[in-house]
């Protein structure tokens, strides 16, 4: 649970910006579990652009062909990378991420630059034919090249010496999965001996049949591409949920990608500045689907800038208390009718989608909702006490909205 700079800062997030957001976290949301601060795309580019990426990349390197932060934007990385930026996180009690594009810089395959720990160069290990279809900043790395595992090993190196705690790794679910990448990265990481989470992106047509592989080499992988506010892409989110959340389990979850809530698009790829174009029953169905799924959540709104409503999204501790929850499944899928089940230690939630255009009211069966013991049931969103009367609930639900009821043994 987190902070991410993509949804509203794009590739061109600053050193002020990321902190004014750690800032935030730490004063408002530490406590509800919000903890980590994730620096995405693109830290080492001096001039980003603002709406997409550059045709030709302009990395800051080392002499060994690994990404610095570019001084223009991070200006503290001149006393040794994101060293003094993730000390001034983690004095807020905060961990500190950044995203990590596979592969290794074009610029450091055309300029040969040597590689630590080996005789190889840059130039030795590039995959000219395995790039990236979206962003122009690396070659894949030819694992079975001399030099290859060296590469991965000194750039995680630098990364762990920086007192980075989370990586955000891009570019390697698209089919086909870069699988040889993958474990080569999770090696590096555990060479390191600092213990950093494994982040996978993005997880375009993931298929289940890869989970072995998910499980053994990260903590989270996501389950889409990116996920803007956009009510098309929350419905679509439906039923990947429902095929991965049988699925989880601690250390190994699926990801059901930020939440593109508050003030996002300030300088981002898709869209303009605006608050999130979610109406408030859609943020709540957001916020309760990616619970229920027990998802990784990375809030992506500019902090400072936070709404109460959208604090009060966040700060739900009842809502929240789903990614404890010892299992979940959907239930019912009928037309616009979705119903899901979580529970632990005798506490029952039932959460009833309507994905319909206009509101509806819900004649929900205890029977069929498998809560027929109990007399009553707390509404988790409005804190009201829910009556049955013989059997039922009756349960209003907004267009795109969900009822989400609890019921305690």
């Amino acid at each position: 649970m987190g902070w991410n700079s993509w949804d509203c800062f794009g590739a061109s997030v600053t050193e002020a910006e990321v902190l004014a957001n750690a800032e935030y976290l730490a004063e408002h949301l530490l406590p509800y579990g919000w903890d980590t601060v994730v620096v995405d795309i693109q830290w080492y580019e001096p001039d980003p652009g603002t709406s997409d990426y550059r045709t030709v990349s302009a990395p800051v390197l080392d002499h060994w062909g690994r990404p610095q932060p570019a001084l223009t934007r991070f200006p503290s990385a001149e006393h040794d990378g994101f060293t003094e930026l993730a000390k001034r996180v983690h004095a807020l009690g905060l961990r500190f991420g950044v995203h990590l594009m596979r592969g290794v810089p074009r610029r450091a395959a055309d300029q040969g630059l040597p590689i630590l720990g080996s005789t190889a160069t840059c130039a030795d290990i590039a995959d000219r034919t395995n790039t990236c279809p979206w962003n122009p900043d690396n070659f894949g790395v030819d694992m079975s090249a001399v030099g290859a595992q060296a590469y991965y090993d000194s750039v995680l190196a630098q990364l762990a010496s920086w007192g980075v705690d989370f990586i955000k790794l891009d570019d390697v679910l698209y089919p086909p999965i870069q699988a040889d990448e993958i474990a080569a990265i999770s090696r590096a990481i555990d060479t390191t001996g600092r213990p950093m989470t494994l982040s996978l992106s993005p997880g375009k047509q993931l298929s289940l049949k890869n989970l072995d592989l998910l499980r053994d080499t990260a903590q989270l992988w996501r389950i889409s591409d990116d996920f803007w506010d956009d009510w098309a892409h929350l419905l679509e989110q439906f039923q990947r949920a429902a095929r991965w959340a049988p699925h989880q389990r601690p250390g190994a979850w699926a990801d059901a990608d930020m939440l593109p809530l508050g003030r996002i698009g300030i300088r981002a790829h898709v869209g303009d500045d605006r608050q999130s174009r979610f109406t408030a029953a859609e943020q709540r169905t957001l916020m309760t689907l990616w619970c229920l799924l027990r998802s990784p959540l990375m809030f992506g709104g500019h902090l400072p800038d936070t709404t109460p409503e959208t604090l009060a999204l966040l700060s739900n501790n009842e809502v929240l208390a789903l990614l404890r929850s010892d299992s979940s499944r959907e239930i019912v899928r009928d037309g616009n009718l979705v119903i899901w089940e979580a529970e632990r230690d005798g506490t029952q939630w039932r959460a009833v989608f309507w994905l319909g255009a206009e509101p509806t009211t819900y004649s929900a069966s205890l029977a069929d909702l498998g809560c027929r013991e109990w007399g009553e049931g707390c509404d988790v969103w409005g804190g009201e006490l829910l009556s049955v009367v013989d059997g039922s609930l009756t349960l209003g639900v907004e267009a795109h909205g969900v009822r989400l009821l609890r019921f305690d043994a």
